[in-house]
């Protein structure tokens, strides 16, 4: 026992140090060629220590849950558990955004000049915009696209223009729908901790999620929302390769992954997960054909519309070597993308897929060995690695990963399930979210 823990401390400490190597060796980059493009690297951020009317929020959240998260996550019934830890997590990633106050922290976030609000008056004629998205996607005149909207299928500024022609508009209300929407990815990860593994595991991450350090950047950049729509594909795949209604939940899980791929070209990656459920599930052959009748209902609905999704992709491509991420070093963020996950995810994750790894290596080779709760949560894990992995050697996200891979990494936070001794890595867990939160101006 005393040796895991050992382990345990050892590969925290070795996430702090590739950190501070990120960070060190950022700072060298930027302050000799300017190549980085950011204030703080490896984080899309600057230095200015403060507080704000969310920080005694926040810390008040953070104790709670430290308190008697374990506890009521083992106590609670399964349907009031999801409810509980859903509501948690929205306060926790409304506290940390109110530390920045609330023009600056929800109301201004997405109404940069990088943002979609910026052209929610381009689609006053949606068939119209759509039909010719891709001809403002490459910097070649005044009316490009801004960054983001080049950066993103339609599906993703669509949301925004939707919201605001049903009186949602501003904001104030797209921060509002990206945190609401955000914090139901703890209930999706959750729903498939306990169908593919075991409910004592998701009872054991369910305050680890609760308190993600990742909500830092939850709340508010539509990457959150994106990460709800992710989830609960992934979540409704499990019910369906697990449940007694497989087609009906495979349908639904196809149509969010349809949607997912059209909020954003790199959350195809989220199929890498979509395999794992499926080599952990039981009804394969029953849920192929719903499923894909599911995934090609929104690719269908848009190119109808007019828009080509293959050559706004190739387009966008273009786009990133035009910018930033044409100059800013491979040999860099290859390594310093995963170190700004460590912040994302936490220390307790860092420890807790040491553990995972663990499980996998007793289990090789072994009969029947997926029978068991704990390898089939690790491989689960191993899924979300490997995302991170082909979208980390894909060069397409060089920098400000720590909202982009939001997606794949909340995923992570399940491994937490495998520590002994919670109370202790909660905190840890905290202490992390709330220094980014209060050291430094996050971008998102």
């Amino acid at each position: 026992m005393r040796s895991s823990h050992l382990r345990d401390l050892a590969a925290a400490l070795a996430a702090v140090l590739l950190f501070v190597a990120a960070v060190l060796v950022g700072r060298h980059i930027q302050d000799t060629d300017g190549t980085l493009f950011l204030n703080w690297p490896p984080l899309f951020a600057s230095w200015g220590p403060h507080v704000g009317p969310g920080t005694p929020a926040a810390v008040v959240v953070a104790v709670a849950v430290v308190a008697y998260g374990p506890g009521l996550a083992a106590r609670l019934p399964w349907r009031a558990l999801l409810a509980v830890a859903c509501g948690a997590a929205m306060a926790w990633t409304w506290s940390l955004a109110l530390i920045d106050g609330w023009h600056r922290g929800v109301a201004a976030r997405l109404t940069t000049r990088y943002e979609y609000l910026q052209v929610i008056d381009r689609f006053h004629d949606i068939p119209a915009a759509l039909r010719n998205f891709t001809q403002y996607i490459v910097i070649q005149g005044p009316d490009h696209w801004p960054a983001h909207v080049a950066g993103h299928p339609p599906g993703a500024t669509l949301t925004f223009v939707l919201l605001d022609r049903i009186g949602l508009g501003g904001g104030a209300w797209a921060g509002v729908w990206c945190i609401t929407v955000g914090a139901t990815t703890v209930m999706a990860v959750l729903v498939t901790v306990r169908a593919l593994a075991a409910e004592r595991l998701a009872r054991r991450a369910a305050p680890f999620l609760v308190l993600a350090p990742g909500a830092v950047w939850m709340g508010t950049s539509a990457d959150g929302y994106f990460t709800a729509v992710a989830a609960w594909a992934v979540a409704l795949f499990a019910l369906a390769v697990t449940g007694r209604r497989p087609r009906a939940a495979a349908f639904g899980a196809g149509l969010l992954y349809g949607l997912t791929c059209y909020l954003s070209y790199g959350l195809t990656l989220i199929g890498i997960i979509g395999v794992g459920v499926l080599v952990l599930g039981r009804n394969r052959r029953a849920v192929v054909l719903p499923l894909v009748a599911g995934v090609i209902v929104v690719p269908l609905a848009f190119t109808l519309a007019g828009f080509n999704y293959w050559e706004a992709y190739h387009l966008l491509v273009e786009r990133y070597n035009q910018g930033a991420g044409g100059v800013r070093p491979y040999w860099y963020w290859v390594w310093a993308n995963p170190a700004c996950t460590v912040l994302v995810v936490g220390l307790a994750t860092v420890a807790g897929l040491v553990r995972a790894g663990g499980v996998l290596r007793r289990q090789r080779g072994r009969d029947g060995f997926l029978s068991s709760p704990e390898p089939r949560l690790a491989v689960l894990l191993l899924a979300a690695l490997l995302a991170l992995l082909v979208a980390d050697l894909s060069g397409m996200s060089k920098a400000e990963t720590e909202r982009i891979w939001l997606p794949f990494a909340l995923w992570l936070l399940a491994a937490c399930a495998f520590l002994p001794r919670p109370r202790g890595w909660l905190a840890a867990q905290a202490v992390v979210a709330l220094l980014v939160n209060h050291l430094l101006w996050t971008g998102w």
